[in-house]
């Protein structure tokens, strides 16, 4: 790939990094402590599903100049009111959640005396001034920081882990067939990399990233590949952290994120040495950090463009608004609803899980669209690769309520 082409990387790794958050930090890891490496096979097979319907974000932008918002506008504004009900029932919850984990590592790693919700705050009003002072620009160059020291931090974190450790590694695939076992196996998959709705983030930082960098399908898709490509190495990452220092310790681990990365960490370094302390840290607050500032970058810029397609008229000030409103509502529920935190993220879970096939089926029917000219539709294995992946993400949909019934 030339030099031009590497240097546009940009939308690829903003996706990265909204993706590699809780599923990969404690989901992973906790899939590589109860199994070992037994559900390798389970991250590798939900990244083959997802694939087209992550990759048609930005490929359509780069066909089409436009974001899959109107794609989904050309298909009626049903489809547009659906996915604005879902972002705004979801967004806070999913906002306050990541900003927790986040915060809860940064207290544990930096050692101040201040509470969670006052942490939360304040690592909001700095992702919140990074993204309003340097805007896309600032976060596209940021995020090249954030994702290069996650990615060499973790993958010195599990090379020391495996020199340093003990014993063998069952490499044996297993299917849980307990109650408890399945519950989590389709919620790993359903968080894993990330949920669909994603993609739509995904086609606007391409449009963003294609003001300053004319960028084509084939550059937009190479971009996108390096950055997918980077989600299944840092989860696989995180599952040998979870395989070689946690499996079959007797540690009871906590259920609450910010609880479990702590004691990821102390782990580690109780089984390393405490001058590991640093390099999980590190990983592990890059992890969060990075969800945290994307996700409030994505969701208002995402409801402002919803709001513009279906007034027919922009806002000004649109993106600035909805941070605003996205940063009100993430506070109010960390010092007044922080007590039904647990309730709220399993609703935003669940609605996250249901709607994959929405989104899914959305976005293939919109990249082979009329307005998408024939050569740069799905080629025939990616088409049939995107119909298999709907027919599997309802049959999860349908497995999970099965499950919870």
């Amino acid at each position: 790939m030339s030099r031009l082409s590497l240097k546009k990387l940009g939308p690829g790794l903003l996706f990265a990094g909204a993706a590699i958050g809780v599923s990969h930090l404690v989901q992973s890891t906790r899939a590589g402590a109860d199994y070992g490496f037994g559900l390798v096979w389970a991250l590798l097979l939900i990244h083959l599903i997802k694939y087209p319907f992550f990759q048609y974000g930005p490929r359509y932008a780069a066909v089409t100049k436009e974001s899959l918002l109107e794609g989904y506008l050309r298909l009626g504004k049903g489809a547009l009111i659906v996915f604005f009900v879902i972002n705004l029932l979801t967004m806070f919850t999913i906002q306050t959640a990541v900003t927790i984990v986040t915060a809860g590592i940064a207290g544990y790693l930096f050692g101040f005396e201040i509470n969670i919700a006052t942490w939360s705050a304040i690592i909001t009003l700095v992702c919140a001034l990074i993204l309003i002072v340097g805007q896309y620009n600032m976060l596209d160059i940021l995020m090249k920081v954030i994702i290069l020291t996650l990615t060499v931090s973790t993958m010195v974190a599990v090379c020391v882990a495996y020199f340093r450790g003990s014993g063998t590694h069952e490499i044996a695939q297993v299917l849980p067939t307990d109650t408890a076992g399945i519950a989590f196996l389709i919620a790993f998959m359903g968080w894993m990399p990330a949920p669909l709705d994603i993609s739509i983030w995904h086609s606007l930082w391409a449009l963003e990233k294609s003001k300053k960098d004319s960028i084509n399908d084939d550059e937009a898709i190479f971009d996108f590949n390096v950055g997918y490509a980077g989600t299944i190495i840092i989860g696989l990452c995180f599952i040998g952290l979870g395989a070689i220092v946690m499996f079959n310790s007797g540690t009871v681990f906590s259920p609450s994120g910010t609880v479990f990365a702590q004691q990821l960490i102390e782990m580690y370094t109780g089984n390393l040495g405490e001058w590991a302390f640093i390099i999980i840290g590190i990983a592990a607050l890059t992890t969060m950090f990075s969800t945290t500032l994307t996700t409030l970058d994505a969701s208002p810029r995402a409801m402002s463009r919803t709001v513009d397609l279906l007034w027919g008229k922009k806002m000004k000030y649109g993106y600035l608004f909805w941070i605003l409103i996205l940063m009100l509502g993430t506070c109010a529920i960390l010092f007044f609803l922080i007590s039904e935190m647990g309730q709220l993220v399993q609703i935003a879970t669940i609605l996250s899980f249901l709607t994959a096939p929405f989104y899914a089926l959305m976005n293939f029917i919109v990249m082979n669209g009329k307005n998408v000219p024939r050569k740069s539709r799905p080629t025939l294995p990616l088409q049939i690769l995107s119909i298999m992946g709907i027919v599997i993400l309802i049959a999860f949909s349908i497995w999970y309520l099965a499950s919870i019934v």
